[in-house]
């Protein structure tokens, strides 16, 4: 990955933090639903997935994924893609995540 590639997956990582899940109230990135960021020529590419499939919030995030990430990268085309598999786990929580479920 090209140093800018790099910066502008990690800024995305950033940016995908203020999403926080409301059922759970912990952001998007700690809760380890976001499985890959990637940018390729001009598309910036992520995919995520939910607590589980039928989760309501569906539309919500992958909305508010978007939304934060064309106002942070106007010159990209923005591709946020909902997956399934892996099924997501508590296992992909990161430590931060769980230190904040821990002082809930």
């Amino acid at each position: 990955m090209e140093k800018q590639e790099f910066n502008i997956a990690s800024d995305a990582y950033e940016a995908l933090r203020m999403i926080i899940d409301p059922e759970i109230g912990i952001n998007i990135v700690d809760l380890g639903l976001v499985y890959k960021v990637s940018l390729k020529e001009n598309v910036l590419q992520v995919e995520l997935t939910l607590t589980t499939p039928g989760c309501p919030m569906s539309g919500t995030i992958k909305t508010a994924a978007e939304q934060v990430l064309l106002r942070l990268f106007p010159n990209l085309e923005v591709k946020v893609d909902l997956v399934w598999l892996p099924l997501w786990t508590t296992d992909r929580i990161s430590e931060e995540g769980i230190r904040q479920l821990n002082n809930k």
